[in-house]
C-alpha cells in the first residue's frame, strides 16, 4: 500500500506528490496565495493590524480559504506571519506598513538571548483553533502548516526588523557563536512549537520559509544554520505529515536540505527544476518555481514560461507548480486563476 493510502482514501494530489506519487495533475498552490491581490482579503482586513488578524481565529481562517475559493488550487496555507511565534513568546514586534516586522528591541548580546523565555503551550490557542476553523471548511483539500526556519526568525530579532545582507545577524554568528547557538535553538523550538500545534488541529502537511538563507555561505549554512532547521522539523516527530523546506535564494545549498529532514523542497525562480533536482540527487519532489515577475507579462509570454517549468518539473519523482517566492501584492487575481486552470489542464 503506498503511503497516504492507509486509511482507504485516496489522498489529494497535493499530499501524494509530496510523498513522491506522481498522479494525472500537478497539484498548484501559492506561496503569498492569501494576500494583498485579493480584493476580499483587503476587505476582510480592512482596519484591522496584520498580527491582529493573524490571532483572531475566524479571521484568520477565512483568510485561508479565500483563495481556494476564488482559485481552486490545491492546498491551503495558514494565514499567519513568521514572527507570529515570536510575539507569542513574549517577545514584543509589530508589522510596520511598507517594512515588515519590527522589534524596537533588537536581541544583539548573549544577556538579551537569556532573557528569552519558552513558549507558552496555551499561546498558540488561537493559532489551533484558526486551523480547527479552516480543516473544517477545506473538506478534502489540506491545509499546510506554516512556520519560519530559525535563520530567517533569528535575523529579525538580530537586525530589529528586515535586512537586505543579515550583516548583524551573520557577524553575531561569528562574534558570539555560543549565544548564537542559544538563540538559534530558542527559534528552533519556538517555530517547532508553532507548526506542531497547527499540525496536531489538523494541518496535513508542513512547510518552513526560510526567506533570508540566500546570505549565507554554504559553509555558515551547513555549520551554524542547517542543524537548527532540523531542530525545528524535528518538533513534528510522531506526527505523519510530509514536509516542506523553501528557501529564497537556496541554490546553493539544495543538496543539503533533505539532511534537515523534509519530503519535497521548493525551489526558487533562479535555477530550472530539472537543475534543481539533480542537485537534490534526482529523489526529491520539488516544488515551484514559477518567476513572480511573468506574472504581469502577456499571457503567451507567461504560459510559455509555464509549460516549461513543468516540463522541468518531470525530472523530479514529483511536482508541486508553485511561484518561485510570493504573490505581489499588485497581481491580477484572475491571471492566477487563469494559471490554476493551464496548470490543470496539463496532461
Amino acid at each position: 500500500m503506498r503511503p497516504g493510502w492507509e486509511d482507504g482514501r485516496v489522498p489529494s494530489p497535493f499530499l501524494s506528490a509530496l510523498r513522491g506519487d506522481r498522479g494525472d495533475v500537478t497539484p498548484i498552490w501559492f506561496m503569498r496565495q492569501a494576500g494583498r491581490s485579493l480584493p476580499e482579503y483587503r476587505a476582510s482586513r480592512a482596519g484591522i493590524d496584520m498580527l491582529d488578524a493573524c490571532l483572531t481565529p475566524e479571521l484568520a481562517a477565512e483568510i485561508t480559504l479565500q483563495p481556494v475559493r476564488r482559485h481552486g488550487v490545491d492546498a491551503a496555507i495558514l494565514f499567519s506571519d513568521i514572527v507570529i511565534p515570536v510575539l507569542l513568546a513574549g517577545v514584543p514586534v509589530r508589522i510596520v506598513p511598507g517594512r515588515g516586522p519590527v522589534l524596537d528591541e533588537p536581541i544583539r548580546t548573549a544577556s538579551d538571548v537569556l532573557r528569552l523565555r519558552p513558549i507558552d503551550p496555551d499561546a498558540l490557542a488561537p493559532i489551533a483553533e484558526a486551523v480547527r476553523l479552516a480543516v473544517a471548511e477545506l473538506g478534502d483539500t489540506p491545509l499546510i502548516a506554516f512556520g519560519g526556519a530559525p535563520f530567517t526568525l533569528a535575523s529579525y530579532l538580530v537586525e530589529g526588523g528586515p535586512s537586505k545582507d543579515q550583516l548583524r545577524a551573520r557577524s553575531m554568528m561569528y562574534a558570539d557563536p555560543h549565544a548564537w547557538a542559544a538563540l538559534l535553538n530558542w527559534c528552533a523550538d519556538v517555530t517547532g512549537a508553532f507548526l506542531r500545534a497547527q499540525v496536531e488541529a489538523g494541518a496535513g502537511a508542513a512547510q518552513l520559509f526560510d526567506s533570508w538563507i540566500g546570505s549565507l555561505s554554504r559553509r555558515d549554512y551547513q555549520r551554524r544554520v542547517a542543524p537548527h532547521s532540523k531542530r525545528a522539523l524535528d518538533a513534528l516527530r510522531g506526527l505523519d505529515v510530509p514536509k516542506i523546506h523553501f528557501g529564497v535564494g537556496s541554490g546553493e545549498v539544495l543538496d543539503l536540505l533533505p539532511g534537515l529532514g523534509v519530503d519535497a523542497v521548493g525551489v526558487d525562480w533562479r535555477i530550472p527544476l530539472d537543475e534543481a533536482s539533480a542537485r537534490l540527487g534526482g529523489g526529491v519532489p520539488v516544488q515551484g518555481n514559477i518567476d513572480p515577475a511573468l506574472l504581469a507579462a502577456p499571457w503567451s509570454v507567461l504560459s510559455a514560461h509555464l509549460d516549461d517549468v513543468l516540463d522541468r518539473g518531470l525530472a523530479a519523482p514529483a511536482h508541486v507548480a508553485n511561484l518561485g517566492h510570493g504573490v505581489p501584492p499588485e497581481t491580477d487575481p484572475g491571471v492566477l486563476t487563469r494559471i490554476v486552470e493551464h496548470v490543470h489542464a496539463r496532461r
